[in-house]
């Protein structure tokens, strides 16, 4: 199972560091330097096509707003219907507190 390859000790350490920093700025600080620019912006662009598709966005759509490939579109589709549920906890939790992009907030 790939959770069983995700599951390692590295992993751990890095889970329990996201879990030590106290606000955004200390995020944006880790992220910064853990992962290169690219690798976060296709994360948060990752996570704004979850919200669209769980909203009953239309690909076409997520397209245009997010400029994800249909390619990427469709695996975060797969991951949001058939994946860990992570995206769905996320997306719970973060609720009417943050709307999807191209929402008319």
């Amino acid at each position: 199972m790939s959770s069983d390859r995700l599951r390692t000790p590295d992993v751990d350490a890095l889970l329990e560091a996201f879990g030590s920093l106290q606000d955004a700025d200390e995020v944006y600080a880790f992220l910064q330097d853990v992962a290169t620019i690219r690798e976060v912006q296709d994360m948060a662009q990752r996570l704004a096509v979850a919200r669209m598709l769980a909203a009953g966005e239309h690909y076409t759509r997520i397209q245009e707003t997010t400029g994800a490939s249909s390619t990427t579109i469709s695996r975060v589709s797969r991951s949001l219907n058939y994946g860990a549920e992570g995206y769905r906890t996320v997306i719970d939790r973060l609720g009417a507190s943050g709307d999807a992009p191209g929402g008319d907030a």
